[in-house]
Formats: structure tokens, C-alpha cells, sequence
């Protein structure tokens, strides 16, 4: 493969292959490695109950199982990207699947929350480092597309394999979903120990390390950020303030430093930040959708519980599917109309959702609702990355997906003050 990623709108003309050159991972390997995540993230949305049981808590008291895999694969992914832009692919797969092996060993065995919360916390981690490895190792929008589908339809049904599983054996396996990553490490490291597989070979830097001083700051000011942005929903005053002024620290220092952590031509590039904010905003309508329509679908149409599930389940993976053509064909079309695609779609579905009464239309906004965000995903991520040198695409993917992954943040508590709560 080349590092070519100048224009979508005009591809690089094909260069011969350089037969020393490590080939492309399958992007198979890459989609094993990263999507049992999200089928991880979503398995305890129907085991809620169980998993409280058996801890001994609430119910509502178990959803901070749920909060603290959202906060740490928020959290972990542009720090982990950071990692493999510093250290390269090979100790970023080691430290990801010891994470999430721990993680996962202490959620297995752990008969209390606050321990149970902290191996979610590493599965959550480790699975995030898996991610980023995955993305940087993509290179193009076709392939993104496949692990951004990978990623909707495991999402979706993540939340039926987890019943399933905690109803057969035990909440706790159903938890352990994630573990199937761990298959393809062995393949995507056998790539990252190949000799020439460096920054001149993978699209995006991945198989290069870059050297120089860690900036500790930086990482920190990232870290507390994202942190109160993911908590903006749960302590709005106390999260907007503190978001503000971390904020304005992370600004300060990125001038003082701006080959840091969050280097500065990234943060300034229209095209990095033009995309980050589009897949923020469809990444924060499809989880508001996500966790509204059921409620619509019963209000509005009339349907019962086992109908909306199977419907939206339906949806979400015709959505997801259907996102891999738009990735597919996006350098085709064009980087305009590849986003005008995007922002149309993501429109429809939010206007549907606020007027529509019947069932099929409720399900076509969460279709629409899907596609856009996984399609954003697929495409955005690589127009992101394509922003910053080689060296710091892996920092790009990081940050594009911390920005989606805030949309599962603010999503649900949209849902819930617009209409769970009502």
C-alpha cells in the first residue's frame, strides 16, 4: 500500500508494488480485532438486573458499569494512539490485550462493584487500544468500512447476545464478549514484527515508532477534558466548569508546546476539525435515536416490546450493511458529496424521528440514524487522518474517534430529557 491520501476526489494513480513490502493485514484480522467491543459495550443494556443482583446494588446503581466502559474507551483511545504513534503497533497490541485480559479475568471474578467496575474500565481500555491499532492500520475508506459495519451490527446485537449468554451460562460471560478480539492478535502481530514494515508501508504510520519527550501534560489536560465531557450529562455544572477550564489549559498549552500531545496544525486543520464535529454530531443523533425510538414506536405506534427490539435490531443492521457502500464508493463521489450524503441523511432521520407516528418510518430514521453514523466513521476517520503527516495520523484517529465516541456520552441523556423522562 501507499501513504497517498491527498484527495478522495482523485485517487492516486496505481504505483507498482514493491515486492519487499509487508502486504496490507486482511482487513478481516482487523475487523476481529476491533468490533467485538462494541457488542461488549452494549451486552448489559437487558442484563441490568442480574448483573445488580448479583453484586448486591441497585439497578440504577449497576448502570455505572455501563458509564465507566463509555468513560474508559473514551478516555483510553487518543492516549492509546498516542502510544502507537510513539512506540509503534507491536507494544500497543501487547499492552491492549493485557488490559483486556485483566480487565475481563477481574469482571469474571470479582463479587463486588467497585472491582467489577474497574475491570470493566480495563476491558474498556484494552479494547480501545485494539481499536485504534485496527484504524490505523485500515488505510482506506473501503476497508474502515468494513470494521465501521462490523462495528453497527455487533452494536446492535450486542444487547441479544448478552441476554443470551447471561440467561445460558452467566452475566459475567456475557461481559467477557470481548475476549474474541484476542484471536487476531497473533495475525496482526506477525505484521507488525515484519522487518520492513514501517511508516514508508503502513498508510498511516502505524508500524513506526516516533521518538522524542513524552508530554505528560498534554496527555493529562486531554485526559481531563474528555473526562468531563463524558460526564456533562450525569453533573452538567460541575462538568461544564471543569470542562472550560481544562479546556483553556489544553489551548495554552498546545501553543506553548505545539508538537505535543495534541499537535497544533492537527487542531487547526478545517479539514480534521470539519470532520471530528460531523461525526460528533451524527455519532450523537443515532444514540439518541437509539435508545428513543423504542419508547416512540410503543407511545406512537402502539408496538409492544418484542416488536420495536426486533424491528430496530432490523434496522440497525440494514443501516450498518448499507454504510459499507457509502465507504466503499467514497472516492468516487468526492469528499463534498460523500458529506452531503452524510448531513442529509443524518437530517431525514432526526426530522422523521421528531414527526413521524408510524412504526416503518420510526424505523427508517434509526436505518438513517445508522448509516450515517458508521458511514462518518468509515469516511471521516480517513479524511481526519489524511490532515496530519504520517507520524501523527494515529494522534488524528484518536482524536476523530474520542469525538465520536463523546456522541454515546451525550446521546442517551438526550433521549432521556427529551423523551425516556417524560
Amino acid at each position: 500500500m501507499t501513504t497517498t491520501t491527498a484527495e478522495p476526489e482523485a485517487p492516486a494513480p496505481a504505483r507498482p508494488r514493491d515486492r519487499s513490502a509487508p502486504a496490507p493485514v486482511p482487513v478481516l484480522w482487523l475487523a476481529l480485532l476491533a468490533t467485538p467491543v462494541a457488542a461488549a459495550a452494549n451486552a448489559p443494556v437487558l442484563i441490568l438486573p442480574d448483573m445488580a443482583a448479583s453484586l448486591g446494588v441497585g439497578t440504577s446503581t449497576a448502570t455505572w458499569l455501563v458509564a465507566a466502559f463509555a468513560w474508559a474507551t473514551a478516555v483510553s483511545i487518543p492516549l492509546l494512539a498516542g502510544l502507537l504513534r510513539r512506540r509503534g503497533l507491536a507494544p500497543l497490541l501487547r499492552l491492549s490485550a493485557a488490559l483486556l485480559l485483566g480487565g475481563t479475568l477481574l469482571v469474571a471474578a470479582s463479587p463486588w462493584l467497585p472491582a467489577a467496575l474497574l475491570g470493566r474500565a480495563g476491558q474498556a481500555a484494552g479494547g480501545a487500544g485494539l481499536v485504534a491499532a485496527a484504524m490505523s492500520l485500515a488505510g482506506s475508506a473501503r476497508r474502515m468500512g468494513v470494521i465501521s459495519a462490523g462495528f453497527g451490527m455487533l452494536g446492535a446485537s450486542g444487547p441479544l447476545l448478552g441476554a443470551q449468554l447471561s440467561h445460558a451460562v452467566s452475566w459475567r460471560l456475557a461481559l467477557s464478549v470481548s475476549l474474541v478480539s484476542l484471536l487476531a492478535v497473533p495475525a496482526v502481530s506477525r505484521y507488525a514484527a515484519a522487518p520492513t514494515a514501517t511508516a514508508a508501508t503502513t498508510p498511516t504510520g502505524a508500524g513506526a515508532a516516533q521518538g522524542g519527550r513524552f508530554d505528560a501534560r498534554g496527555a493529562g489536560l486531554l485526559t481531563v477534558l474528555a473526562t468531563a465531557l463524558v460526564l456533562l450529562p450525569h453533573a452538567p455544572a460541575v462538568a461544564l466548569g471543569s470542562a472550560v477550564v481544562a479546556a483553556a489549559l489544553l489551548a495554552h498549552h498546545v501553543r506553548r508546546r505545539p508538537d505535543g500531545f495534541v499537535p497544533a496544525a492537527l487542531v487547526r486543520s478545517p479539514l480534521f476539525a470539519g470532520s471530528a464535529l460531523l461525526a460528533l454530531a451524527l455519532s450523537t443523533s443515532y444514540f439518541t435515536l437509539l435508545f428513543a425510538v423504542p419508547r416512540l414506536l410503543a407511545d406512537r405506534a402502539g408496538w409492544d416490546v418484542t416488536a420495536a427490539g426486533t424491528g430496530q435490531l432490523a434496522a440497525l443492521l440494514t443501516g450498518s450493511a448499507l454504510s459499507w457502500l457509502l465507504a466503499a464508493g467514497s472516492a468516487r463521489m468526492g469528499r463534498t458529496t460523500v458529506r452531503t450524503v452524510l448531513v442529509v441523511i443524518g437530517t431525514l432521520a432526526a426530522v422523521l424521528t421528531v414527526f413521524a407516528s408510524w412504526g416503518p418510518l420510526l424505523l427508517a430514521a434509526t436505518l438513517g440514524a445508522v448509516f450515517g453514523a458508521t458511514g462518518a466513521n468509515a469516511v471521516l476517520s480517513v479524511q481526519a487522518a489524511s490532515s496530519a503527516p504520517a507520524p501523527q495520523r494515529p494522534t488524528a484517529i484518536g482524536l476523530f474517534t474520542l469525538c465520536y465516541q463523546l456522541g454515546g456520552a451525550f446521546g442517551p441523556a438526550i433521549a432521556t430529557a427529551l423523551v425516556l423522562g417524560s
